[in-house]
């Protein structure tokens, strides 16, 4: 998506975020997370759950690339 279409999509999704209503968006683009501010990140390896934070893990990924999360899987 071009930033133009990720500020539509993020907002469309944002209307739909409310304390009653649970949204889930699944993203490799961390430009996304931008525009929609996540309560929580979750890591999926493998078909897994490995990894869960706030946004600073969405940053973390961002700065860091995803090597060290299976690191730590292996490990």
């Amino acid at each position: 998506l071009d930033i133009d279409a990720l500020r539509i999509v993020a907002n469309g999704v944002n209307k739909l975020k409310s304390k009653d209503n649970a949204v889930i968006v699944i993203t490799h683009y961390q430009r996304l997370l931008d525009y929609i501010v996540p309560d929580f990140v979750h890591v999926l390896y493998n078909g897994r759950i490995v990894k869960s934070g706030g946004k600073e893990l969405a940053h973390e990924l961002e700065e860091k690339g995803y090597d060290w999360i299976k690191e730590e899987v292996n490990a």
